[in-house]
Formats: structure tokens, sequence, C-alpha cells
């Protein structure tokens, strides 16, 4: 992926955290799903981010950006911040 597409992406996960947060303020879906889906929808962010973070600095290195891959949810989840 290049950076226009993970920041398509990024912005449809954001969308669809908006519409979950909305569901549940509506009564559509109960708490459990949205919490458990929210998680996940989290996750897949900080993937993004780390996906971009890691070409942006093979790009500073002078090396090619579309070789980064993305994290594992375990790795990009475990950072210390």
């Amino acid at each position: 992926m290049d950076e226009k597409q993970i920041f398509a992406r990024i912005d449809s996960l954001v969308a669809e955290e908006h519409d979950l947060r909305t569901k549940r303020v509506q009564g559509a879906i109960d708490p459990e799903t949205e919490s458990a889906r929210l998680r996940s929808l989290e996750e897949t962010l900080d993937q993004c981010w780390d996906l971009l973070r890691r070409r942006r600095a093979l790009k500073d290195a002078g090396e090619n950006p579309d070789d980064a891959k993305a994290g594992d949810v375990k790795q990009v989840e475990g950072y210390l911040q």
C-alpha cells in the first residue's frame, strides 16, 4: 500500500468508528458488540499509522518505502509510548 491508500484506509476506519458510536447512542447495537469492534478498529488504525512511520523511515534512509511491511497487532500494540 502506498501512503495515499493507507490514508484512505485510515479515513474508512475512522468513519466506521464514528458510525459504531452513533449506532450505540441510538441503541442499534449493544455495548459489547461496539467494544469488540472498536478494539479491532483501534488495532488496525495503529497498524496503519505504524506502516506510515515505517515507510517514512525507509524513505528518509534513502531506501524504497514500498519495502515496508505492516507490523503484526501484538508488536504494534506492544510499543512503549
